[in-house]
């Protein structure tokens, strides 16, 4: 485990570029900054100013090299690298509400907003008019959309929102792209086809667990596509299959409620959030079973020291106690909560590194086969 410390403030969002040797985070404000890796520093080489609203969502296309950002000022911006310098354009989304989350398509021929105006932009490049343009899908959603994730097709979406569901769209835009082929979510996919809805009562009814009761913080396809994992706000996590006998799976955690989540490979879930760790969660196909797998940090022991009489009595004086414990000596890696996770090598398949950023304005990049060697019965399938 590596961890580095970028700012004192809260790390809202970040993206990786291709290579992974530069990061762009937002600092919990209007601004954009890009950091290159210098060895084992970290520079701060670029900073995109273009939003007059706190930045919320940030995407770096792999192939292109474009960055899409969305704020909450209403507006997305896509940034071209010209000549050295970041140069936005503005995509008109059409909402009035803030912009949450945002996401490039696989093909990066596309890409997908989702706001608090109840609905989801999809915007693609129209070259008749050389400008961004987008689409709305807003039946059934009823409130804020948080978190987006594509189907490696290129064409589904899913979407977790504030009215407690989980949803997979289709968005395809026969402007951009061929016609696609059938999947186990679906055949017929017009724009805007609604596929899967799960969450609240409907998936408590399902399962014995009864998760599935609140906000959907984070949505995630694997690296087949044919699941789909998400986590809500009453600490549930759930997964479900694609098909006609597609089963829906949800497992109440002990944990406080999971901001993020992400597939390391077919089987095996990351998920971290205001615990401030990554946890593990392992699914059972065959049995349809999701099952808890680990708490995923070996935190350095700190030096225990004796207080003295004097400072027994200030730390009365200061906290009404006597621990001298701060949140400072939090026995995890990170030191608040954990708001996003992305796979730093290996896919979603076979995922080798992964990385957290939060709210203690710190970056932990986590090696899973150091996790599996430190961990006693820690076993990632």
């Amino acid at each position: 485990m590596a961890y580095h410390s970028f700012l004192l403030e809260p790390i809202s969002c970040h993206a990786w570029n291709k290579d992974r040797s530069q990061i762009a985070l937002c600092p919990n404000n209007h601004e954009v900054h890009i950091y290159k890796k210098d060895g084992t520093k970290w520079t701060k080489i670029h900073e995109l100013k273009e939003h007059n609203g706190q930045v919320t969502g940030i995407d770096w296309a792999t192939d292109s090299n474009r960055i899409v950002t969305c704020g909450a000022d209403r507006n997305a911006y896509v940034w071209t690298l010209k000549e050295g310098t970041w140069k936005p354009t503005l995509v008109i989304l059409r909402i009035n509400r803030a912009a949450r989350c945002v996401k490039w398509s696989p093909k990066e021929n596309k890409f997908a907003v989702g706001s608090g105006s109840r609905l989801i932009s999809i915007c693609y490049f129209e070259q008749e008019n050389d400008w961004w343009v987008c689409k709305h899908i807003k039946k059934p959603i009823r409130s804020t959309i948080l978190s987006l994730d594509w189907h490696p097709n290129n064409v589904l979406l899913a979407a977790g929102s504030c009215d407690f569901k989980c949803r997979v769209f289709s968005a395809y835009i026969k402007e951009v792209e061929e016609k696609p082929g059938p999947t186990p979510w679906g055949s017929k996919m017009p724009f805007g086809e609604l596929l899967f809805e799960s969450g609240g009562s409907e998936a408590a009814a399902q399962t014995s667990a009864g998760g599935g009761g609140g906000w959907v913080h984070s949505v995630c396809f694997s690296h087949s596509g044919n699941r789909l994992a998400w986590t809500s706000h009453d600490s549930t996590v759930s997964v479900a299959e694609g098909g006609k006998t597609g089963m829906l799976t949800s497992l109440s955690s002990e944990t406080l409620p999971l901001l993020c989540v992400t597939f390391i490979t077919e089987n095996s879930l990351v998920a971290a959030g205001h615990d401030c760790y990554p946890v593990l969660f392992v699914y059972d196909g065959a049995k349809g079973g999701l099952t808890f797998g680990g708490k995923l940090d070996v935190p350095k022991q700190a030096a225990q020291k004796g207080i003295s009489a004097r400072e027994r009595f200030q730390n009365l004086d200061r906290r009404a106690s006597e621990s001298q414990s701060t949140d400072k000596d939090l026995n995890t890696l990170h030191k608040n909560s954990i708001s996003q996770i992305s796979v730093l090598e290996g896919g979603r398949n076979q995922c080798t590194k992964f990385c957290t950023t939060g709210m203690d304005g710190g970056m932990g990049v986590w090696d899973v086969k150091t996790l599996e060697s430190a961990m006693k019965n820690l076993k990632i399938v």
